[in-house]
């Protein structure tokens, strides 16, 4: 009966990383996401693949151990592209801005 309650769990972490997946892809962006957390549910999959090994559980509940830590794992390897993209565009969007002069209270911008 227990194991029934796992496969519920992991299944719906099996739906929910792949959606968070997509998510990274479309915006481009690690904005809103941790990286620490993401690696420590990881650490918390591989813990887990473990366990099931060392207990000699190998069936199909390892699997989904599996197919979520491989899901999980891609979500860091995007969220950490979309940083370094993150970080080139706001280096990038630095260097475009228009040199400003500051005199007194007031900024006025070079060309206006």
């Amino acid at each position: 009966m227990k194991e029934i309650f796992e496969v519920l769990m992991l299944i719906c972490f099996g739906i929910s990383w792949p959606i968070s997946v997509v998510k990274s892809i479309k915006s481009r962006s690690s904005k809103g996401k941790s990286l620490i957390f993401t690696v420590v549910i990881i650490i918390g999959y591989i813990c887990g693949i473990t366990s099931k090994i060392v207990g000699g559980n190998t069936g199909y509940v390892l699997w989904l151990y599996v197919f979520n830590l491989v899901i999980v794992t891609a979500d860091l390897i995007i969220s950490v592209i979309n940083k370094v993209n993150d970080n080139k565009k706001a280096r990038e969007g630095h260097e475009e801005k228009e040199e400003t002069f500051h005199k007194g209270e007031e900024h006025y911008v070079k060309g206006c």
